[in-house]
Formats: C-alpha cells, structure tokens, sequence
C-alpha cells in the first residue's frame, strides 16, 4: 500500500490515553512522500464529525459528510494502524490545512 501525503485513511487509533481522540476513524496524512517511502511510520491529523469551532480544526466534506481535520491532534503512527486507504482531501482543503499547521506550529 502506497501511502500519499494528503491521503484519507482509516486509521485504527486505539488505545488511546486522556482527551486523545479515539477509535477508528478517517485521518488525513500529513507527513511528506519521502517519510511515507522510508519509513514505517507516517504522521496524521484524525478527522472528526464533531464540528466545534477550535482555531485548529480545518472545515472538510469528504464523501458527503462535514466534519473537521483536527490538527491539535497530530500523531505519528506505524503504517499498521492504518486499515486502508480510502480517499484523498481536495486542493482547496489541502490549502486550509497547510495555512492552520502553519498558524499552530510555526508562528
């Protein structure tokens, strides 16, 4: 399984500890080609359909469903959490998320 950045897996989160979001559920990848080729791991923003309106969660309809991409909850995983590939984020969503990483991380 080839994994791209910008992907939408699932992702079998669990276990988790405290406020960690949980269980399986979609998540956008975040972590360049070259990690994704190279290692074992990759690096996630889960996806959530709770819509509240937190300064770091990215507005996203992916297959008909609104939710949020949760950048406060970045994680790194092993690839063999992921259960499988099941989509890809739109340009638009892409330019979103790339801005409130940004906004969160590096400013």
């Amino acid at each position: 399984m080839e994994i791209v950045q910008y992907d939408v897996v699932l992702v079998n989160l669990d276990p988790t500890v405290g406020s960690e979001i949980r269980k399986t559920r979609p998540c956008v990848v975040i972590s360049p080609e070259e990690l994704n080729r190279n290692l074992n791991i990759v690096v996630v923003a889960p996806m959530t359909t709770s819509l509240r309106n937190y300064p770091t969660r990215v507005n996203i309809k992916f297959k008909e469903k609104k939710g949020k991409i949760a950048v406060d909850q970045i994680r790194t995983i092993d690839k063999k959490r992921i259960v499988k590939i099941i989509g890809k984020i739109s340009a638009i969503e892409i330019k979103m998320l790339k801005e409130i990483i940004k906004q969160t991380y590096v400013d």
